[in-house]
């Protein structure tokens, strides 16, 4: 996607300094920076600090960073070291998982002096199908969007809810949940996007800032107003991204999904799930007992960023002093309240059946 008429991925590899190169979500959207992520301590850094996050960007950075451990230290001990310490950085998405499982699978075999240029060859190789992913999920939910808008009033937006960030800047490019959206406006479809604030860190924030830079009509809305919203009809459709999916259909996204699943159950609402196949964890079954919650530092619970009236950007504190937060950073919605996956492959029902129709490979893959 374009950030002031450029064109621009999450993150790269800058082929003269031999380096990846990402956007620092820390100051988003306030202001713009990037940085590159020379050492393997960085890469663990740039995840635990959410200086990438989403999903699938984590897997495709935790991919970079196991090719940069192959070009220091290409040994089976040196690899599973830096697997370990990659894959300890955040315990919910699965994507993180995959991608240093699929280094693994592709380096050992290899003679030790082959596993430096495999490794970069495989990043790049998954953050090229991660684009293309996203961009396929978004041409299965556009025809969801176009269904809708065809029953509208000539000129009526179809009006959809999303939840976080599942945009561009989460992905290496298009996004999940936002893929079908810049695809219904570059088509001509009007739409309005109630963009959640997504407390603690409030992630709609980027939400409203990719929709502003691709003239997409959104309205920034606190977390709680999503109900209120579809009880009067003013959300047709509702499209949220995934950290990880079971093989049964539940979904595990940033906190507070559920509750919108409820409110759009309750409505009649339609609550769809953008759905990357690497998300899908094949090994769990009931989401709510099985997926690890991380719960992630009280700081970003008592205290919000911003630009304060003197410009600068800074940090305050809006608890009183000594309060004790709680901060899980993810829910599990059941997959009976999903009405559907949006994947690169299709949409299927939210269900071991839905999945397993689609990705019949995957399934038998994981046993």
């Amino acid at each position: 996607m374009k950030v002031n008429g450029t064109h621009y991925r999450s993150l790269w590899w800058d082929e003269d300094q031999s380096v990846l190169m990402i956007i620092d979500q820390r100051w988003l959207p306030h202001e713009f920076r990037i940085q590159p992520v020379a050492t393997l301590d960085d890469f663990a850094t740039a995840i635990v600090e959410m200086r990438v996050r989403g999903a699938p960007l984590i897997g495709a950075t935790a991919a970079y960073g196991m090719a940069l451990a192959a070009e220091l230290d290409p040994s089976d001990g040196a690899l599973e070291a830096a697997w370990e310490q990659l894959n300890a950085t955040r315990p919910t998405a699965i994507n993180l998982r995959w991608a240093l499982n699929r280094c693994m699978e592709v380096l050992r075999p290899l003679p030790e002096d082959e596993r430096a240029d495999a490794a970069l060859k495989l990043a790049h190789a998954i953050a090229d199908e991660d684009v293309e992913i996203n961009r396929r999920i978004g041409t299965y939910g556009l025809t969801l969007i176009r269904g809708i808008a065809q029953k509208k009033p000539a000129g009526e937006p179809v009006r959809l809810l999303t939840h976080c960030n599942a945009g561009w800047i989460a992905t290496v490019d298009w996004g999940t949940a936002t893929s079908p959206m810049y695809q219904a406006h570059d088509a001509g479809i009007p739409i309005h996007v109630w963009v959640d604030e997504t407390r603690p860190r409030n992630q709609g924030a980027l939400t409203a800032w990719e929709l502003g830079s691709h003239g997409i009509s959104h309205s920034y809305i606190t977390d709680n107003a999503g109900g209120h919203l579809m009880q009067h009809g003013q959300v047709d459709l509702v499209i949220t991204g995934t950290d990880r999916t079971t093989r049964q259909g539940d979904v595990c996204n940033k906190i507070g999904t559920y509750l919108k699943a409820l409110a759009a159950h309750d409505n009649g609402v339609p609550f769809y799930v953008a759905l990357p196949s690497p998300t899908i964890d094949w090994t769990v079954t009931d989401g709510v007992a099985e997926i690890p919650i991380e719960d992630r530092d009280s700081r970003e619970v008592s205290h919000v960023q911003g630009v304060l009236d003197s410009g600068d950007i800074g940090l305050a504190r809006v608890t009183p002093d000594g309060t004790v937060c709680g901060n899980p950073a993810f829910d599990v919605t059941p997959n009976r309240l999903v009405t559907g996956l949006i994947t690169e492959r299709g949409i299927c029902d939210a269900s071991a059946d839905g999945l397993a129709a689609l990705f019949p490979d995957l399934v038998r893959k994981a046993g």
